[in-house]
């Protein structure tokens, strides 16, 4: 260990350097180092829009390869609220990936919602915040925040409203999306159970002539076991989700935030 941080570790003339790839050099004496800005903080998210309200979930584990970092780091957050507690806040966002991209982006949007609502006297739609996040992420495409984001709210007709994005802008409005560690775990999941998909009336036909099963929007109560049950089967095959699950449940009456443990191990 001490040849590496010696005067000769990597160089004939001068100090060493303890870069994880060590400073090639190639004809004329030209050397390259590398340097990647980012990390993947672990964790998962996801979203579900109902006929009357939007839940947004996130685990609050945060890690750095096999090391956990904190058991409480929120991933969903309240947006354009009337205070920094979030309070009559109509919008809710989960950003997973990078941690300091996914705070920088959501103080970003909480100033620009707040600053809409000073200026003209009423709170920002989702469907116009839903834009204006697409506009600030397609702003950084050069050097991209490095999360998945996910935007709910209500629309103008009081249904749930659902948006996700990658990582420059591009986005969609979806019945649910899952993002994060464990994305591919739910999202088969969310698929069968909230889109309705490879669901089948029994009896009702042989091969491709079996009847689908009506798609009716789910309950609140219903969609929030749908929840717990998604992240509890993901705690138990992903080492970067776990500890707590934190819900934020969007409906006319505001913003209500639900906690429930998750496995800590």
């Amino acid at each position: 260990m001490a040849a590496l941080f010696g005067q000769d570790a990597l160089t004939d003339n001068g100090p060493g350097y303890a870069f994880s790839q060590a400073p090639s050099s190639a004809a004329g004496g030209i050397r390259e180092r590398s340097f990647y800005p980012y990390t993947d903080n672990g964790g998962s998210t996801l979203g579900i829009a109902g006929e009357d309200f939007t839940i947004l979930a996130g685990d609050t584990r945060s890690t750095s390869g096999y090391n956990i970092n904190t058991r409480y780091a929120p991933k969903v957050f309240k947006i354009g609220g009337d205070d920094s507690e979030g309070t009559n806040a109509t919008i809710i966002l989960s950003v997973v990936g990078f941690a300091a991209d996914g705070q920088i982006l959501k103080e970003r949007l909480d100033t620009i919602v707040k600053m809409y609502r000073y200026q003209h006297g009423k709170p920002m739609s989702v469907k116009a915040c839903a834009q204006r996040l697409s506009t600030i992420l397609y702003g950084k495409r050069f050097f991209p925040y490095y999360v998945h984001a996910i935007l709910g709210g209500l629309d103008e007709e009081g249904k749930g409203a659902l948006y996700s994005y990658d990582p420059v802008g591009s986005y969609e409005r979806e019945q649910c999306r899952a993002g994060g560690a464990a994305a591919s775990l739910i999202m088969p999941f969310l698929d069968n159970q909230v889109n309705f998909k490879n669901q089948y009336v029994p009896e009702s036909g042989e091969g491709h002539a079996l009847q689908e099963r009506p798609r009716v929007p789910l309950k609140r109560k219903e969609t929030e076991e749908l929840v717990r049950d998604a992240f509890t089967s993901a705690v138990e095959r992903h080492i970067e989700v776990g500890d707590g699950l934190q819900m934020l449940v969007v409906t006319k009456d505001g913003v209500e935030e639900i906690y429930s443990p998750l496995k800590r191990d």
